[in-house]
């Protein structure tokens, strides 16, 4: 405990060199980019990037950004076999990202980013980047104005917007959005090549996207080659009752029928999991450690996520499904996620909460029950509005006869996590 505390207790006195409470302003700020989610404390919260007219556009302008996060781990893991590596307290490998983003022409935007430092790959590369475009003046002045009011057009090599985990969750070293430090279990993330429209009128959304189901982009041809198109969208509702009370309710659905392409949606986060060396035999052989991917070849999925916030009392949600084809055995997983928070302080700079999620399932119909239960409990504390600590105790478990004869028989990890994040 030792150990634990003390990383802690000097986060805590360096924070009293931090700015006061009031650099943490709730209030709508003048962006330097058009329809833009902001990269700090202004950005918890908001799904979809807004749709704001209000910044107007004189000459091309780059903004230079970048996250960085490191964790202290006190972790400790067992299975039935003890066959799993043993862990001690002490710190992870820092990860960090470079941001690139673009406001090219009035209502068009560039965002691309760089991982400089990831668990999963040593060298740095390109995570991926798309064009936004709000506007089509660029064709001619006003042309189809009325249409582009509602309308956002997204393309690129980057994470699709299936559900609305993915805003929340840790993307490497951009923690700063996630109240908690490991994202969802069954982790909906994945970057394809993609395009999507994206229609929003008062509070209602509709999104209709496609992408090529690959993760790694190769024109090449093989004998399992069968380049299936990925179907995805989203429907819902975000509003803002008033200043107290917001409601958010969206349904999102993903599918592809091929089997060489469409696999890659629980697996497509290649910077690696947030839980360092859980579930491991031997270092660093299982850099996803601590989440589940189905890996099915021909599979589709729905996730479904309330949001509620009334003043500090945040709640946000998951149930989603993912099935496989009658062809690959009719498997299918559940995943259930509930994450409460209360945020408080002059400028909710502060929070407390916890967190349950769930997935159980089978691979095939045949096969036996798969579950794995996590439940984390914590709190943050936003020292300015680009600086985040975080404490969270975890508790993560394995059961049901489906692990019979793996790692994950019998097996559980828990203990403290301790995560500072920046972003700017």
């Amino acid at each position: 405990m030792k150990k634990i505390l003390l990383p802690l207790f000097v986060l805590l006195s360096f924070s009293a060199f931090s700015q006061k409470t009031d650099s943490l302003p709730r209030k709508k700020e003048k962006q330097e980019l058009q329809n833009y989610r902001p990269d700090d404390f202004n950005g918890v919260n908001v799904y979809e990037a807004p749709k704001d007219d209000s910044s107007h556009f004189e000459k091309l302008k780059v903004k230079v950004g970048g996250d960085f996060a490191l964790q202290f781990q006190g972790l400790r893991q067992s299975n039935s076999g003890d066959s799993l590596v043993k862990l001690v307290s002490d710190f992870n490998l820092p990860t960090a990202n470079l941001n690139l983003d673009v406001q090219l022409e009035d209502g068009v935007r560039m965002h691309l980013r760089t991982y400089l430092s990831t668990k999963h790959h040593n060298e740095t590369y390109v995570k991926g980047g798309y064009l936004q475009v709000d506007k089509l003046d660029f064709i001619k002045k006003d042309f189809l104005a009325g249409l582009m009011k509602l309308t956002t057009i997204k393309v690129g090599v980057d994470e699709i917007n299936y559900g609305d985990a993915h805003f929340r969750r840790t993307d490497n070293a951009r923690a700063i959005y996630n109240p908690f430090v490991g994202n969802y279990i069954m982790d909906a993330f994945t970057t394809e090549a993609f395009g999507e429209v994206l229609l929003r009128k008062n509070s209602l959304l509709l999104l209709i996207g496609l992408s090529n189901g690959k993760l790694n982009q190769t024109a090449v041809a093989t004998s399992t080659t069968d380049n299936k198109i990925s179907f995805y969208g989203k429907i819902g509702f975000d509003k803002q009752f008033s200043e107290k009370f917001r409601a958010r309710l969206t349904g999102s659905w993903y599918t592809n029928q091929g089997t060489s392409t469409g696999n890659n949606l629980y697996g497509g986060d290649r910077a690696g999991g947030r839980y360092y060396n859980v579930m491991e035999i031997k270092e660093g052989d299982n850099d996803f450690g601590g989440r589940f991917n189905p890996r099915f070849k021909q599979s589709t999925s729905i996730q479904i996520n309330p949001f509620v916030k009334y003043k500090g009392l945040e709640f946000f949600g998951i149930y989603e499904v993912v099935m496989n084809s009658k062809d690959q055995g009719n498997g299918i997983f559940t995943q259930l996620a509930a994450e409460l928070l209360y945020r408080l302080g002059g400028k909710e700079q502060f929070y407390v909460g916890g967190r349950y999620n769930s997935v159980s399932g089978k691979s095939k119909e045949t096969s036996a029950t798969q579950t794995v239960d996590r439940f984390n409990v914590g709190g943050g504390w936003f020292m300015t509005k680009n600086i985040l600590a975080k404490l969270e105790y975890v508790s993560q478990r394995y059961s049901g006869a489906g692990w019979d004869g793996q790692r994950y028989q019998g097996a559980w990890f828990n203990g403290f996590m301790i995560e500072a994040a920046i972003s700017f």
